[in-house]
């Protein structure tokens, strides 16, 4: 491998990518080999499906400076040598604030992929529109089965039906996402007029009802040891400073995996997976337009939670 700098145009800029040729996800064991080179096109091919997912939101990155096989350490403050046109948002924290980045544009990404950033971690608020960064625009409930096996996703594609099914009670529309890893994310448009204490509550309560219809099946016992094997209902994104992977990010396992939006047709499909796709295809599920017309106006949650109370008695 050679130190090599290679130029990368994206949008209006060009980028200096540097060492691409060197191992970030390391083959072997079924997995195939995956290069610095290889994330940034990746990155830079997705960008027009991925920026709507990111413009505004404050991001946490998961970097990885020396591949899968070496130590992974999570950014959320911006390092002072990021170039100037990379956008920023400083936020507040009990201590004082964070400058994160947000990435506006797909120069960014392919920046951030020269960093070794392999996962992009979202807020689900956002900086520039609505009601302010304490005021979330989604609403993610996370499907977390016991298990990795076949066995574990059918119950977790059932489960994301049953959640489908409460959430159309409640006239909520929701949208599947593929995590990369174990499970799925079922995201949630919100209006942001509800703060995150608001949402998370809302989201509480919506996993306990389901987990009450379910209790065999499902849990929302925060403790591993208290769920047996039920399928674990995560609600915990739902904070302030909180996140969730992005839409169409890359996951920090073998083989790059991705996640993926899915329509609900596509999870009816026996032979879908967490990690179904890849950094090789991608893309060609982001053009079919998955979540088309799922993720449109946002939703207030006044009336969602009039009927959710009302279902709870």
């Amino acid at each position: 491998m050679t130190d090599d700098v290679r130029t990368v145009r994206a949008g209006r800029r060009t980028v200096e990518v540097h060492r691409a040729g060197k191992v970030l996800f390391p083959g072997g064991s079924g997995a195939k080999e995956y290069t610095k080179g290889d994330l940034v096109d990746y990155y830079r091919s997705v960008a027009p499906f991925m920026l709507p997912h990111l413009r505004g939101r404050p991001l946490m990155l998961e970097r990885y400076p020396d591949g899968l096989d070496g130590p992974r350490f999570m950014q959320k403050n911006t390092p002072d040598h990021y170039p100037d046109w990379i956008a920023r948002a400083e936020v507040g924290k009990e201590d004082g604030t964070v400058t994160h980045v947000v990435c506006e544009d797909t120069a960014t990404l392919v920046f951030l992929a020269d960093q070794a950033c392999l996962t992009l971690h979202r807020w689900l608020s956002r900086t520039d529109r609505g009601h302010g960064i304490d005021h979330p625009d989604r609403l993610v409930l996370d499907l977390d089965p016991p298990g990795d096996t076949d066995a574990d996703f059918a119950a977790v594609r059932e489960a994301a039906r049953l959640l489908r099914g409460l959430l159309d009670e409640l006239r909520l529309p929701s949208a599947p996402m593929t995590t990369g890893s174990r499970g799925l994310h079922l995201v949630v448009p919100l209006d942001g007029r509800h703060d995150f204490d608001e949402v998370r509550a809302f989201a509480r309560d919506v996993a306990e009802l389901l987990a009450a219809e379910h209790p065999d099946r499902l849990t929302t016992a925060a403790r591993k040891q208290d769920r047996g094997e039920r399928l674990y209902l995560d609600i915990q994104r739902n904070a302030y400073a909180q996140t969730a992977v992005a839409p169409f990010t890359v996951r920090a396992r073998p083989g790059a995996p991705v996640a993926v939006p899915v329509s609900w047709d596509q999870l009816d499909d026996p032979g879908l997976g967490p990690r179904r796709w890849t950094v090789e295809d991608a893309v060609e599920q982001a053009r079919t337009g998955p979540w088309a017309g799922l993720l449109g106006r946002g939703r207030a949650l006044g009336p969602a939670r009039r009927r959710l109370d009302t279902l709870r008695g």
